[in-house]
């Protein structure tokens, strides 16, 4: 192929330089060096018309602080459960273990990826895939379907039963620990099963780098109990007592839904991916047959009629976005055109979804749920209410606003009933999936 690739040369210098003379950039300038870009965007309209005051709204209780981790998925996913638990309770500010979990889901995690590095033994490891499967080795982020796998296994336990510790609440230094034992630990598998060792052999050493796992593990969070004994004073200062129970006897106690009766909602925007068909992601999961992961492809505009619908029903709804375009963590709010870009730098910055689905730009990588949702006299959405899981320092005591427009652009997964769905796509729920490769990005982890 030709070399069409042109050196930067004097001429073109001076055209660029002219072209960044002009007046307006020069009072960017001045803003920008001094306040940073951020603050120099801000379209003050936009701010002041996200008002965190809604037509319906579920919340009366407060924010979750997930600190320096990743498991906004599981914060969000156990906030959604308390909602109903609180209420069986009469405790508004009851919470579940979200330490307890998290140990879970590292081991369930560790055992995961052996158990894919020993299926993909025959692929090469300087290959894309074992590549990508190297490259995020046990990080904190995850999917719906991912939590419900481990609550069903695994069950809950109340918070005081298995309190946060400062690796749960900082996870980076005992993640990469871990990371560091299994990727050796891969590298020995391959070479085990390249020797000729038989499955026991290969198997025995899978299981002495998960009890390394564990020891790891109970060292940075502590052993997850096996029995709580669970009494607590309600709101009304009532004593209650339930005795001794295992996890997964107050799971079934206290979280009275059936998590296998939720489907995963996803607005792919790409023109190959047609909207009414499943999904999946192939090596995506976290416990070996657990629940796997299924999307259905559908239209922004039902995600948005069928999470309003569940909100007016008084139920709270999970969903996965793009946390990091157009959004103020200080103000609490994701508004389209909170920054903008464009007009501070006169440079036509603007995108589509598709286009920032398949260039990289944009993917879910935050959790949260929705809590209320502001309808307009026609019963459009014109805004939503967001519980996050940063603390109560942020926005309205830690929920944030979210207007419709930015739902449109850069939510990706909402969770919602399957009677929820229309007839004609509760009928494909048990079609085959699509296959998507690894790392595409409807695979990206809140």
């Amino acid at each position: 192929m030709t070399d069409i690739r042109h050196a930067v040369t004097d001429d073109l210098l001076a055209d660029v330089r002219s072209a960044a003379l002009d007046p307006t950039a020069r009072l960017a300038r001045n803003a920008v060096t001094v306040s940073g870009v951020d603050p120099s965007s801000f379209d003050r309209e936009a701010v002041v018309a996200a008002t965190t005051c809604v037509s319906d709204k579920i919340d009366d209780w407060k924010a979750t602080w997930q600190k320096k981790s990743g498991r906004c998925w599981l914060f969000s996913s156990l906030n959604l459960l308390r909602s109903r638990a609180r209420t069986k309770m009469g405790l508004t500010d009851f919470e579940f273990s979200q330490n307890y979990v998290l140990f879970w889901d590292k081991f369930e995690r560790a055992n995961w990826f052996l158990s894919d590095v020993i299926a993909t033994a025959d692929e090469p490891l300087d290959g894309r895939l074992l590549q990508f499967l190297l490259a995020d080795v046990l990080g904190d982020g995850g999917q719906w379907d991912m939590a419900v796998s481990l609550y069903l296994a695994h069950g809950l336990v109340p918070k005081d039963a298995m309190p946060e510790t400062e690796s749960s609440s900082n996870t980076d230094p005992m993640n990469r620990r871990l990371q560091v034992l299994l990727r050796r630990t891969a590298v020995e598998l391959r070479d085990l099963i390249a020797s000729g060792a038989d499955d026991a052999r290969v198997r025995a050493a899978k299981e002495e780098a998960l009890a390394a796992v564990w020891r790891i593990l109970s060292i940075c969070l502590g052993e997850p109990p096996t029995q709580v004994e669970w009494q607590w004073r309600d709101d009304e200062g009532a004593f209650h007592r339930d005795g001794v129970l295992t996890p997964r006897e107050f799971y079934a106690r206290y979280v009275d839904i059936d998590l296998t009766d939720y489907v995963c909602l996803v607005d792919d925007p790409r023109a190959e991916h047609p909207k009414g068909t499943m999904m999946t992601v192939d090596h995506l999961g976290n416990v070996v047959g657990g629940r796997p992961i299924r999307y259905l492809n559908v239209d922004i505009d039902l995600i948005k009629r069928l999470a309003a619908d569940a909100l007016r029903a008084g139920e709270p709804v999970w969903f996965g976005a793009d946390c990091s375009q157009q959004s103020d963590r200080d103000r609490g709010l994701f508004v389209e055109g909170l920054h903008d870009y464009s007009g501070l730098f006169g440079v036509d910055l603007s995108t589509t979804k598709e286009q920032r689905v398949v260039t990289g730009e944009s993917a879910m990588n935050h959790a949260m749920l929705f809590t209320g949702v502001d309808l307009g006299d026609d019963g459009a959405p014109r805004r939503w209410r967001v519980e996050n899981s940063w603390g109560e320092e942020p926005g309205d005591k830690g929920f944030f606003t979210m207007d419709d427009a930015w739902f449109t652009e850069y939510v990706f997964e909402v969770v919602v009933r399957v009677d929820a769905l229309p007839e004609e796509l509760r009928a494909v729920l048990g079609d085959e999936p699509v296959h998507l490769p690894a790392w595409d990005p409807m695979g990206t982890l809140a």
